[in-house]
């Protein structure tokens, strides 16, 4: 038996997957995850993570324990999104939240086209504004948020892409946050 043998365990790779980042339902280690929760929360909370499975939503990830004050063991390095960007997630997880508030809708999942993202942006600019610019920083942020996962391209037709709001956004980004983030923009939008 190999040294690698001897020291992993049958959830190794499950917890090297969380690591990294979000586990989809579709993964190789989604049933380890599924049937060794206990074993992986207890593994990980020795360095200050919690795990946490959105077993409906099909995906899991962790997160840091905090104290009272929010700091972390700083095991995870906390990124600077900036304030398009953020404008971008706020406007994702709103459209999320409608369609999750719509019981008429039989599908399960929210999709979103790049255009449909910048017209809902298009509210939030002052008049006068450079439209082909907007065009152009909107792609770069929107691809932004699609390197953070929050959106996940299905498909892409001439000059339209077609996204998949990925459920997470309803972790990151919680109703306090959303309604700070509002309070903050609307007091922006008042001083401009």
């Amino acid at each position: 038996m190999s040294t690698l043998e001897q020291n992993t365990t049958p959830y190794s790779k499950a917890i090297v997957k969380l690591l990294k980042g979000v586990v989809e339902r579709s993964s190789n280690v989604w049933d380890d995850i599924i049937n060794y929760q206990i074993e992986i929360q207890e593994y990980i909370s020795k360095i200050g993570l919690e795990l946490i499975v959105k077993k409906d939503d099909g995906f899991a990830f962790v997160k840091q324990f905090e104290d009272n004050e929010g700091k972390t063991l700083g095991l995870v390095q906390r990124r600077q999104i900036g304030f398009e960007t953020s404008i971008v997630l706020v406007v994702l997880r709103q459209s999320l939240e409608e369609f999750d508030s719509n019981p008429t809708q039989l599908a399960t999942e929210k999709f979103i086209t790049d255009a449909e993202i910048k017209d809902e942006l298009e509210l939030f600019l002052q008049e006068g504004y450079n439209k082909l610019k907007f065009q152009k920083d909107m792609d770069n942020y929107i691809k932004r948020v699609v390197e953070f996962g929050y959106l996940k391209e299905i498909s892409k037709k001439d000059n339209e892409t077609k996204y998949q709001i990925h459920r997470i956004i309803k972790e990151k980004i919680t109703p306090d946050i959303l309604q700070e983030f509002k309070t903050k923009l609307q007091a922006y939008v008042e001083s401009v």
